[in-house]
């Protein structure tokens, strides 16, 4: 999976470093510069200016509109853990780029503890997982210096006691601090017909709208296998959507508010494959917008060049020109987890290989029979490695 970057000015660190080992950068022509509690979105700071930290609302919206505007995707990273929350803010760190933590639902369970219980149509170690995490990032995101959205990843139909959970959350911190606790959720009801998928979107939509929150959505359906959820034996044609069915989330959500996005299927599946095994078709995103650009015309008379906003996942065994493809016709997020997670593992793995003789026991090395290893096998020490080989990717 690669992710183009577009430069967004000078840079305090280096520009040039990759992002996750994904192959392109976040943003070449642009950057974000940090500016003690704030960032500066662009060369200048008339171009306005960004929190360092979890951002909502309104700048949320904004960052994912430049990065449409300036072809880039803001990655968004799978984490269960604030090791892995840590690994995603050090790199942005790192980079000086903004990025987005997501939560998933068997991640989220993960986070709280898999000995909780987590009962069907309750989920209440899930919603207590992603709640925490959420709480977790915003604690510690303003030490980073860069924008963080925080999100929650594929919902679906039978997990939507879960998304209600952490919109009751969301709705108790609104009520405190005037935004959400998270920057956005995702619905991913494309295993419904199209017009439940729509009318279950709209009804949460007009929910979180009032929050000025971001609602990503689902049409067609990402092949592979996900966090439990199998669609490999999906039907071909259910991977690729049509303009016509993405017009119509369009139709169906913009009256309630314009702050979505769309996971319009282009081949996608999840997973990782060798490059080219997967049959991605990005072209057909272009197409959508270009319908929805005549549809929005002869309805309205404005003519909205790029009027959808589009997520790419799953993403693995993606070639270079399919990314920059998706990324010219409005994508503006892209997700990560499989290549993090592998990254994560081969940290403890290098490491193992490379202290083995001090892991076989409390006492007892290669440097003596009587010498302890507790410097080795403290968590914080291989954990941290994990981290780093993480963070490296």
């Amino acid at each position: 999976m690669l992710i183009q970057r577009d430069h967004i000015g000078q840079s305090t660190r280096p520009s040039k470093e990759q992002l996750t080992g994904l192959a392109h950068r976040l943003a070449p022509s642009r950057s974000f510069v940090s500016c003690g509690k704030h960032v500066v979105l662009g060369s200048s700071r008339d171009e306005g200016m960004a929190n360092a930290g979890v951002i909502t609302g309104d700048l949320a919206w904004a960052l994912l509109q430049h990065a449409k505007e300036n072809k880039y995707a803001i990655p968004a990273f799978n984490c269960t853990s604030s090791s892995t929350i840590n690994s995603v803010l050090e790199a942005g760190k790192e980079l000086n780029r903004p990025v987005m933590i997501q939560f998933s639902e068997g991640g989220s369970a993960f986070v709280a503890g898999k000995a909780l219980p987590n009962e069907k149509g309750k989920l209440q170690a899930s919603i207590l997982g992603a709640v925490a995490g959420a709480h977790f990032a915003r604690a510690v995101a303003p030490a980073y210096g860069i924008p963080v959205l925080v999100h929650s990843d594929h919902c679906a139909k039978k997990l939507l006691p879960w998304f209600d959970g952490m919109l009751e959350a969301d709705e108790a911190y609104f009520k405190e601090h005037g935004e959400p606790l998270f920057s956005s959720h995702m619905l991913d009801l494309s295993e419904e017909p199209d017009e439940e998928n729509i009318e279950i979107c709209a009804k949460y939509l007009k929910r979180m709208a009032p929050m000025k929150q971001i609602l990503e959505m689902e049409i067609g359906i990402t092949g592979g296998v996900e966090d439990g959820v199998d669609n490999s034996g999906a039907a071909k044609e259910k991977l690729y959507s049509t303009p016509e069915d993405v017009f119509n989330v369009y139709k169906g959500l913009n009256p309630i508010s314009h702050m979505f996005t769309i996971a319009a299927a282009f081949g996608n599946v999840h997973g990782v494959y060798k490059a080219g095994n997967v049959v991605l078709k990005p072209e057909i995103l272009q197409e959508m917008q270009d319908y929805a650009r005549e549809q929005i015309k002869a309805s309205t008379g404005k003519d909205i060049e790029r009027p959808l906003n589009f997520v790419f996942h799953g993403g693995s065994g993606s070639e270079k020109h399919h990314i920059t493809t998706a990324l010219n016709a409005g994508v503006v997020k892209m997700n990560v987890d499989t290549d993090t997670q592998w990254a994560y593992w081969e940290g403890l793995l290098k490491f193992y290989k490379n202290k083995e003789g001090y892991l076989q026991g409390q006492i007892g090395n290669p440097e003596g029979e009587d010498k302890p290893n507790k410097s080795f096998y403290d968590p914080r020490k291989w954990v941290r490695e994990c981290e780093v080989s993480m963070v490296k990717r």
